[in-house]
């Protein structure tokens, strides 16, 4: 598994890791559990006791593995591709050893010494796994120097990010990415499950004009946001001013902005509160048993108190289409 994807904002998947456990209410229908039964479901586990072989068990997603056998694909890859590293997993998961991850991080700095063009892109729910890595460890395992011996760290084709999906998640997670070595840090806001308000870690609340003045200062700041909504037969639908908040905090601070997908769901009536129609909608809706109707007052940024009636149509058909126009920024 590894060269081909359907996430719109990589290239390609390396899982040198599979199988996770969950943190956070943004786990709750994961991408990756629904379908490792598919890509993993006929793998088996063996028990043992004392040294002696039991029996097999069938593999569950739950069960962390690492693949030494995977680490070299990114080497045999030869067109450059930005490589989203362990879609099926965390790297930084608890049960995976510092030892694997040097590893790892090894490898993707042999892409760099040998100029594949690869540019890693690790994104994590354990943040402060990742700072604590980086700080104590990140330096052994990459030991590539410029050509006059100068040592480069952090590495410059290794992007890390956060995964968040409400403002706790935000408030407690980005602070800990912003500590982290990096040559550019990222945000995942998927799935959206509420309004965030990221203004404080962008460049303009830290006195920068732009992303590029930020990184040389030094300021620490998020230099990329994805966004999107949760897709899947249990998802939980997403408010159009959530994604739009987002949008304008970033075109305000200059940070590329990537709207990933509405997920499984559509609207399909947008209208301020104080429309006259809406009370006569709402009664309306309430009797079609595929519609939702959500309610959103107060949060940052905001187009009014709006209510939103949305419907289950499936990833394809709501579409990536944010107010008339696709959002498909990159750093």
């Amino acid at each position: 598994m590894g060269d081909r994807t359907g996430i719109e904002w990589t290239d390609a998947t390396w899982n040198p890791v599979t199988g996770c456990t969950k943190v956070s209410q943004g786990c709750k229908n994961c991408y990756a559990e629904r379908v490792f039964p598919r890509a993993y479901g006929g793998m088996r586990i063996p028990i043992y006791h004392e040294g002696e072989l039991l029996s097999m068990r069938p593999r569950e997603f739950t069960d962390v593995q690492c693949h030494p056998e995977r680490l070299d694909q990114p080497l045999r890859w030869k067109k450059p591709r930005r490589i989203f590293v362990n879609s099926m997993s965390d790297l930084f998961h608890e049960s995976v050893p510092d030892e694997f991850i040097d590893q790892v991080f090894h490898v993707m700095g042999a892409c760099e010494w040998i100029k594949t063009g690869h540019v890693f892109q690790v994104l994590t729910k354990r943040p402060e796994r990742m700072l604590k890595y980086m700080l104590e460890r990140g330096h052994r395992a990459w030991n590539g120097k410029r050509p006059g011996g100068e040592v480069l760290y952090p590495p410059s084709n290794i992007h890390v990010g956060v995964s968040c999906e409400d403002q706790p998640t935000a408030d407690e997670r980005t602070p800990l990415l912003l500590q982290t070595p990096a040559a550019l840090r990222f945000v995942s806001l998927e799935p959206l499950l509420g309004a965030i308000d990221i203004e404080q870690f962008l460049p303009v609340k830290c006195g920068c004009r732009s992303v590029a003045e930020c990184f040389h200062n030094m300021t620490l700041c998020v230099d990329w946001v994805i966004v999107g909504g949760e897709s899947g037969a249990k998802a939980r639908p997403m408010h159009p001013d959530w994604a739009r908040s987002l949008r304008d905090q970033c075109v305000t601070a200059g940070v590329p902005f990537f709207f990933k997908q509405w997920g499984e769901w559509a609207t399909t009536y947008d209208r301020d509160r104080d429309d006259p129609d809406w009370m006569t909608c709402t009664r309306a809706a309430s009797s079609t048993p595929r519609g939702r109707w959500l309610n959103l007052v107060g949060g940052h940024g905001f187009h009014g108190d709006r209510v939103v009636r949305v419907v289950p149509v499936g990833k394809k058909a709501a579409g990536a289409t944010l107010d008339g126009r696709e959002w498909r920024e990159y750093p």
